[in-house]
């Protein structure tokens, strides 16, 4: 199917339930995370536990060798990684087909013993690859990936990255490419990480699309823009009407803050889940 076709399809045939929440009782439906890269200053017992007491659910991007420390608190790990081989040599290109099925196959089953849901992966770099070639490679490589995660209970999570600041030549970096690749996987356990600051760079819509094309994203990531920073009122994406229509369409996954910190870690966090992201 070609990359025109399948973004033409229905989106809501693919529609799926996901997973009710077991954390704290909230005023909104969706749980709450931090990217652990940008608060890997703090040492896990000074964080965690105040993490979990501040009703911050998970922390993103955590692989198997801290998950002890996840556990000793009782918080989840919302986005594993781990079986990537980096950012840029993802599931478009052939030559990293192999090692990449070598690395899924094994972490898939250990994300899934741990008690954990999601996995994320990669596209990678265009390197002169068209769009229509990357995307048939995608469907290839990942399609027995997606087959063994909905065997395990598992969700691989594609993300999203801009391509014009942070991600030169990723081809990931539109929701139509995504959405393309998620109708031809057509599983539950193919999603899309939405990434609210890449997604703005690149085509902003944020509410529209978040609207019309939530069933393909299972997972968010927030930031301001310009410059990743603190999601407040000195950048230009309007955070609290976007947190609003994740809400409102029954999103019930993870909100993710992945931005680098101008303030103090713990009362940006604060601020951000307080005052701009509820």
């Amino acid at each position: 199917m070609s990359l025109a076709a399948a973004t033409a399809l229905p989106s809501h045939i693919y529609a799926s339930e996901t997973l009710a929440g077991s954390g704290p009782s909230r005023p909104f439906g969706y749980k709450r995370s931090v990217s652990h890269w940008t608060v890997s200053e703090l040492e896990w017992e000074d964080l965690c536990p105040w993490l979990a007491d501040q009703g911050i659910e998970a922390i993103d991007l955590v692989g198997p060798e801290n998950w002890h420390h996840l556990k000793k608190h009782g918080l989840d790990s919302s986005m594993c990684n781990g079986a990537e081989l980096n950012l840029v040599d993802g599931f478009i290109h052939e030559e990293f087909e192999s090692v990449l099925h070598q690395r899924y196959t094994e972490m898939i089953p250990r994300v899934a013993k741990a008690g954990y849901q999601n996995l994320i992966c990669f596209s990678g770099n265009r390197r002169g690859l068209s769009e229509e070639d990357g995307l048939q490679q995608a469907v290839r490589a990942l399609r027995p990936m997606v087959q063994l995660a909905e065997e395990h209970g598992v969700v691989l999570q594609m993300e999203l990255f801009n391509s014009i600041v942070d991600h030169p030549d990723y081809m990931a970096d539109s929701s139509s490419w995504g959405i393309a690749l998620a109708k031809e996987l057509a599983s539950p356990s193919f999603k899309l990480l939405y990434d609210i600051y890449h997604m703005q760079i690149m085509e902003g819509n944020l509410i529209q699309n978040i609207q019309e094309n939530h069933n393909f994203y299972g997972h968010y990531h927030v930031a301001g823009v310009p410059g990743r920073n603190e999601p407040w009122n000195n950048q230009e994406i309007n955070y609290p009407a976007v947190m609003e229509a994740i809400d409102k369409v029954g999103f019930d996954g993870y909100v993710a803050l992945e931005y680098v910190f101008a303030e103090p870690i713990k009362e940006s966090m604060q601020k951000s889940y307080n005052e701009f992201i509820q």
